[in-house]
């Protein structure tokens, strides 16, 4: 019998958790994901409220507290934040 690997943390943040409709879930890595373009493709799968949130192209991410692209790798026990693009004043 194998071990069951930890599941992910997704945090959303700002209009995305409004769209999404929670600020945080835990899942187990879906089968096949294995990049954040992979994660969010999924996600848009879920319904019409991830569909929505993550059909604008300025979604950011980060995974572990860092910054990530498209290509970045997600593992079972990651941290995966999406959140928009941050301004200053």
């Amino acid at each position: 019998m194998s071990e069951t690997a930890p599941p992910l943390r997704l945090l959303y943040f700002a209009w995305l958790r409004e769209r999404v409709g929670v600020s945080e879930e835990t899942l187990a890595l879906p089968e096949g994901v294995a990049t954040v373009g992979d994660l969010t493709a999924w996600l848009r799968a879920r319904g019409p409220g991830y569909a929505a949130a993550f059909a604008s192209p300025v979604v950011r991410c980060a995974v572990n507290q860092d910054f990530a692209t498209a290509e970045a790798p997600v593992a079972p026990g990651d941290e995966v934040a999406f959140f928009p693009p941050v301004t200053g004043g």
